[in-house]
């Protein structure tokens, strides 16, 4: 049996690099996924003017090694990625004593569906000037 899971989505923030005291790097992105919210009788749901409501679920995602470098000099919030790796479920007690869960996808790749908004702006400039030297 194999632990598999794939995860198509919108990155929620940019993401976090931290260094373990043995000095691993560890790369945390929160992820967005949206699928049509349905009513009782299995029939999409519509907002007021029209629109499709969704249901959006958010996932943590933890990356190492080389991927986790290539998330953190890449990535930006509003991306477009695609996750491939497995969940991992962690419990602990926090300082009150209470018994805590968590729940985190451990990426084995991350795959660009998009570019981020910093490349989009300077792809777009570079556009705008090369499209300056075009006669019309």
């Amino acid at each position: 049996m194999q632990n598999l899971v794939i995860l198509a989505g919108n990155v929620g923030a940019t993401p976090e690099v931290r260094t373990t005291q043995g000095g691993t790097k560890i790369t945390n992105f929160s992820l967005a996924t949206s699928r049509p919210k349905r009513d009782q009788d299995g029939k999409t749901m519509k907002d007021g003017e029209g629109r499709r409501v969704e249901d959006t679920e958010w996932h943590r995602i933890t990356c190492f090694n080389g991927v986790g470098k290539t998330v953190a000099q890449y990535v930006e919030k509003g991306q477009k990625v695609m996750v491939r790796g497995r969940i991992h479920y962690t419990r602990w007690t926090d300082d009150q004593n209470n018994e805590r869960y968590g729940v985190e996808i451990i990426a084995d790749e991350v795959t660009f569906l998009s570019y981020g908004k910093n490349r989009q702006e300077r792809q777009g400039a570079t556009q705008d000037d090369e499209a300056d030297d075009v006669p019309f």
